[in-house]
């Protein structure tokens, strides 16, 4: 009777062992206490990589709330050449932005006036895209136009969707944002006028503004600085607030 415990006893060791392989040493099984802590830990991390957002981690308000959802809208922002639009998109994204910027070469001296920036020496040549979001739950979506003329076929798209749009103007060259105000009316998009106030120039009041570029009394114009983020999301909430009175439903 021992002789046949001993047997069986040799028998269930072997079973815990992976069997052998010719020339390869059988690798006993990993106990179960390894196997339950390992698969324990990667229960853990599977949680924690799909754990809700927190707020101490800076989630918005629209992202702890499961039956709210962010008010996606659509901003463009035109006007003339070298007038300060792919600086407006930068100073304002929340995410890096979407630049197609290419450089500039003798082939368009003649048609890109350079006397007011020239220390300029690239150009966008398909759009600026950018995101901000703005009161927990409202998420602009910021696209820049071309400003030169060989460009603007492509504003039939970008324009596309947009709930209104800002028109950027330089007081030195207030003539260049005319072709944005005359499409911008022909469509019927709400728009603001957003005069950049470039450094060393000089400054303006709204009013003269309005009156020289002849903007109906409805449509709010402001000074501005393309490169402080504070003074663009101004600019933006002042285009949001104009577009809900033009189109509050």
């Amino acid at each position: 009777m021992d002789s046949v415990v001993s047997d069986a006893s040799a028998v269930s060791d072997a079973d815990t062992e992976s069997p052998a392989v010719t020339g390869i040493p059988a690798q006993p099984q990993a106990p179960e206490a390894d196997l339950f802590r390992r698969d324990t830990t990667a229960s853990a991390a599977t949680a924690s990589a799909t754990a809700e957002p927190d707020a101490e981690d800076g989630a918005q308000d629209w992202q702890l709330d499961h039956t709210r959802a962010p008010i996606a809208t659509k901003i463009v922002v035109a006007g003339g050449f070298g007038v300060g639009k792919t600086t407006f998109v930068r100073a304002v994204s929340e995410i890096t932005p979407l630049q197609t910027e290419a450089l500039m070469t003798r082939a368009s001296e003649e048609t890109d006036d350079l006397t007011a920036t020239p220390d300029k020496l690239t150009t966008t040549v398909a759009m600026d895209f950018g995101r901000i979001t703005l009161d927990n739950d409202l998420v602009l979506y910021v696209f820049g136009t071309p400003g030169q003329q060989r460009f603007w076929f492509m504003w039939d798209d970008l324009v596309r969707g947009a709930i209104g749009a800002i028109v950027l103007a330089d007081t030195r060259r207030l003539t260049d944002c005319f072709p944005a105000l005359d499409y911008f009316e022909s469509c019927g998009l709400p728009y603001i006028v957003a005069v950049n106030h470039f450094e060393g120039t000089e400054l303006f009041e709204a009013d003269d503004v309005r009156e020289a570029l002849t903007v109906p009394a409805h449509v709010p114009v402001v000074i501005m600085d393309a490169r402080k983020r504070y003074s663009v999301v101004e600019s933006l909430l002042a285009m949001v607030a104009h577009a809900l009175e033009h189109t509050p439903e």
